[in-house]
């Protein structure tokens, strides 16, 4: 799978780990995010990574803010996006499950770093169940 990541200044080492985690596991990443712990915008890092799943040119996407919020919000004003902000892997797997989330937001000061590789596993191997969800899926979107 091809997966994009972006990052501000709170999520660079979990971007990192969850970087070096996705190339082991044999996928092709596009890096959006800050190398960098200096303060930065959150949304110059966010809006190229839902682009990109708007557009189709990847999978699915990673987001890492501190809280996950801002950077939720920011993706989900995408066409196509559905960012959910996840703070353990229960909720990760009824995103997808439920919601067909092809963002992942992470709040990188409420998660541990081996939580957060966790729940990038998760969200990558979950399916989307479609049945009844798929009605309400479709019901989303405001255009």
């Amino acid at each position: 799978m091809k997966i994009a990541i972006g990052n501000d200044h709170a999520g660079t080492d979990y971007k990192q780990a969850i970087v070096d985690f996705l190339k082991k596991e044999g996928h092709s990443v596009e890096n959006f995010g800050t190398n960098s712990n200096e303060s930065v915008d959150y949304p110059d890092f966010v809006h190229p990574v839902a682009e990109a799943v708007s557009n189709g040119k990847v999978d699915f996407g990673v987001i890492i803010c501190g809280s996950g919020n801002g950077a939720s919000m920011t993706a989900n004003k995408h066409q196509k996006v559905r960012s959910a902000l996840c703070w353990n892997k229960e909720i990760t797997a009824l995103a997808r499950e439920h919601n067909d989330a092809n963002i992942l937001s992470i709040p990188a000061r409420f998660t541990s770093l081996p939580q957060a590789v966790d729940m990038v596993k998760t969200f990558l191997n979950t399916s989307f169940e479609g049945g009844r969800h798929q009605r309400r899926v479709d019901k989303i979107a405001c255009t």
